[in-house]
């Protein structure tokens, strides 16, 4: 079975991107995007067209706009007709330039939009790709919670009546902010990050037993909530077992493994009495730590003399001052 494809519609892509629209054949709604990538079709002006990839945005900047008004109308229109006889899903000319003489009648010939935009071409291009690649990126919904806690991403996972959303309640009191309740949508934007978001029509609602929907943005303010963070750990919430060793040192890190990126995962037992919006705290502020590469465990069992194998806390300012 292939990987699903995953498309955006063009109208979302001209309203978020902020594009003007010359020329759309037919609703924009009903137009879409597949590919993340996207290409300056100068090759295929002078005839080559192998690798020519048909699913990919086609940007006109400063360069291809003058070479295509630097020839006569006859070969610009012949050179045009190279691109647009191949049906790309969209082009974009960028810095407000004057599209040639001809373009909007192959356009609506082979029916291919076209857009434009103020920015310099490298920049709009760079646009499009970090946005392309968060809309176009494979993902996966988690039950579960996602917060911002210090700036670290928090995915809370555990099962129904655990007690997460109580604990992102109690987190947005304290001042941290909610990204996701109940279903948290994942998107694997690059090969080593994930980002974390609720379906829009959930998106700041949280479910509290007993009390009913809530929603934490009306309630808290727009403080209190965020539309998207970076995955930086998970949080496993746990019924306490008295039969099970849990780790009390933090030594070693593990990890849970979500669309092929290992993401650390902390396991938390819960048991009356836990104060769990503090212990999260504590948790993502020793992995930011872990991930400056300090960790606590280790200097203690340097402390006691058990290792040898790391540099002292009160050192690692010496070291650094000495590096610059």
């Amino acid at each position: 079975m292939g990987a699903t494809e995953y498309t955006v519609s063009l109208k979302k892509v001209i309203k978020d991107r902020s594009y003007e629209t010359i020329y759309c054949p037919r609703d924009p709604d009903e137009l879409y995007i597949s590919s993340k990538e996207v290409n300056r079709p100068g090759l295929i002006f002078i005839g080559y067209s192998e690798y020519f990839d048909t699913e990919r945005v086609q940007f006109l900047g400063l360069k291809e706009i003058g070479y295509l008004k630097s020839l006569s109308y006859r070969d610009c229109y012949a050179n045009m007709e190279l691109l647009l006889e191949k049906r790309p899903p969209l082009i974009v000319i960028t810095r407000n330039l004057d599209y040639p003489e001809g373009l909007l009648t192959l356009a609506d010939k082979y029916e291919v939009p076209v857009v434009r935009s103020p920015l310099s071409t490298s920049s709009c291009m760079s646009e499009l790709i970090s946005y392309l690649s968060v809309e176009l990126a494979e993902r996966v919904t988690r039950h579960g919670v996602m917060v911002e806690v210090y700036g670290e991403g928090v995915l809370i996972l555990g099962d129904s009546g655990v007690g997460k959303s109580e604990t992102a309640m109690e987190l947005i009191k304290r001042g941290h902010r909610l990204i996701a309740d109940d279903a948290v949508e994942i998107r694997k934007v690059s090969s080593n990050t994930l980002l974390g978001s609720a379906p829009e029509n959930i998106r700041h609602f949280i479910e509290l037993r007993g009390v009913g929907i809530i929603n934490a943005r009306r309630l808290f303010g727009m403080g209190a909530v965020k539309i998207t963070e970076k995955i930086d750990m998970v949080v496993q919430l746990e019924p306490w077992d008295k039969d099970k060793v849990y780790d009390r040192m933090g030594l070693d890190d593990d990890y849970v493994e979500i669309l092929g990126n290992k993401i650390p995962v902390t396991v938390v037992p819960v048991q009356p009495g836990r104060n769990l919006s503090i212990i999260i705290e504590a948790a993502a502020m020793n992995n930011r730590q872990k991930k400056m590469g300090y960790n606590a465990a280790r200097e203690l069992l340097h402390n006691l003399g058990m290792t040898s194998d790391i540099v002292p806390a009160e050192h690692e300012l010496e070291i650094w001052h000495e590096g610059y």
